[in-house]
């Protein structure tokens, strides 16, 4: 016998159990469909635009497991439409063309529309987006495309125009309970002829640990049935052995590696030490260099703290130190020092603002001339043309200030830094007060 042949061919029982649990249980109805209620529920555009055939070009933007390829194969069916999936690795232009001429033909055919559908679309390249957009246009095809970035960061404007986007949710908890509840039930294409029981908890902890990711819940329901076996009750001790340790959501090439970091900067800016801990626990759970974070909290302190504590900007160098000698997971403790101290500082964003000021008068005002009083004078030559000429010391005049003008001639009086009272600035405010109304007195006497 042949090594590849087999005594018997397998029964579609077998060939369909071999299909992951996951996939054997997508909806077949849009009556199935489950979560997404705001989009795709009763009522909404999406539903009766579905309803009523007349679905338009479409983007599908969600997490992993919400539902974004499901929905896109019910449109298809729903309408009675043909669907053809489309790889954004292995297809060029002229498959693309190649796929369009038959949309055409089909239409012709039938009357029924194609709907062409693109699995993480922000990965076809311009050219690839571009071929799409005149049969966009012209209604030739009806694109639906799918994926777990911005697209207005990944997708060309000119298509993107052209297309609804449609955002969708992680699935809550409820969602993918019923959606374990249906596999474990399900005789035909679930786990039903297996006779598997869990314990009451199981299934709460069991779509928790799914983090809104169907397809994640229903693989672990998988895998724990696989593991305990036909007959058998799975326990939270089983779920343990199985799941080990709950993978968060985060990609740290994605969106969600911005959107929680943009999470703890304005978590600590809004001085809340517990929620600023979690983020951060949030982050180093999903593998993001610790680096990283020491980085955004040293531009922290720059930015946001300032010259209200000064202090803050050592602790996050030091906090840098701190985990460079000691690694994971000790140093992480420095890092959510740092973390604590800053959520807990006065904030100021003087310094930010001050030298954000400075910098657009450097760039708009082109290359005043140094005064000449501020200008080197190392040569005879130079201090015979007056450079070094009226520069006053401070260190001989009274508190070391003087009536010298600092500035170039044409920004004579600007200011820039405009401290608060909150934390030590309060006392670089009060120098200032000083300081202005020391020069006044100086300029009025001479």
């Amino acid at each position: 016998m042949d090594f590849f042949e087999s005594e018997s061919p397998p029964s579609e029982n077998s060939r369909q159990q071999a299909v992951p649990l996951a996939d054997r249980m997508r909806p077949r109805t849009i009556e199935e469909f489950v979560g997404q209620t705001k989009i795709f529920g009763s009522g909404t555009p999406l539903r009766q635009a579905i309803e009523n055939d007349r679905v338009g070009s479409l983007i599908l933007w969600g997490p992993p497991g919400s539902g974004k390829t499901t929905l896109a194969k019910l449109i298809a069916k729903t309408t009675r439409g043909q669907f053809v999936p489309f790889s954004a690795v292995t297809s060029g232009i002229k498959e693309v063309k190649a796929v369009i001429s038959k949309a055409g033909s089909y239409f012709k055919l039938s009357g029924r529309r194609t709907y062409i559908f693109i699995d993480e679309i922000h990965r076809f390249n311009k050219a690839q987006q571009d071929a799409f957009l005149p049969y966009v246009e012209t209604g030739d095809i009806v694109l639906i495309g799918a994926t777990t970035e911005n697209p207005s960061f990944e997708v060309n404007s000119a298509l993107l125009s052209r297309m609804r986007v449609y955002v969708l949710e992680r699935l809550d908890s409820t969602d993918v309970r019923v959606l374990l509840e249906r596999a474990l039930s399900d005789t035909e294409r679930g786990l039903g002829p297996l006779n598997i029981s869990i314990e009451d908890t199981g299934l709460d902890v069991m779509a928790a640990a799914a983090d809104g990711d169907a397809r994640r819940g229903l693989s672990l329901l998988e895998a724990a049935a696989a593991f305990v076996g036909p007959d058998k009750q799975i326990t939270l001790e089983n779920l343990k052995q199985v799941h080990q340790k709950g993978l968060a959501l985060y990609d740290k090439a994605g969106e969600e590696h911005y959107n929680l970091i943009s999470a703890l900067h304005k978590t600590i800016r809004g001085g809340d030490p517990d929620a600023s801990l979690y983020w951060l626990a949030r982050m180093l759970d999903g593998g993001e260099d610790p680096m990283y974070i020491i980085r955004r909290l040293v531009r922290f302190a720059t930015e946001d703290i300032g010259l209200a504590d000064p202090y803050a900007l050592t602790l996050t160098l030091n906090a840098r130190d701190s985990y460079h000698f000691l690694g994971s997971p000790e140093g992480e403790l420095a890092i959510a020092q740092a973390v604590i101290y800053m959520a807990c500082a006065p904030k100021s964003n003087s310094v930010y603002a001050a030298f954000k000021a400075a910098q657009v008068d450097a760039a708009e005002k082109g290359s005043l001339p140094v005064p000449l009083g501020l200008r080197n004078a190392p040569t005879s030559l130079m201090k015979d043309i007056g450079y070094g000429n009226g520069y006053q010391y401070a260190h001989n005049y009274d508190d070391g200030i003087t009536d010298q003008e600092y500035f170039p001639s044409e920004l004579a009086g600007a200011e820039y830094y405009h401290p608060t009272s909150a934390g030590r600035e309060q006392r670089l405010s009060e120098y200032l007060e000083r300081y202005k109304e020391y020069r006044k007195k100086l300029k009025s006497e001479s």
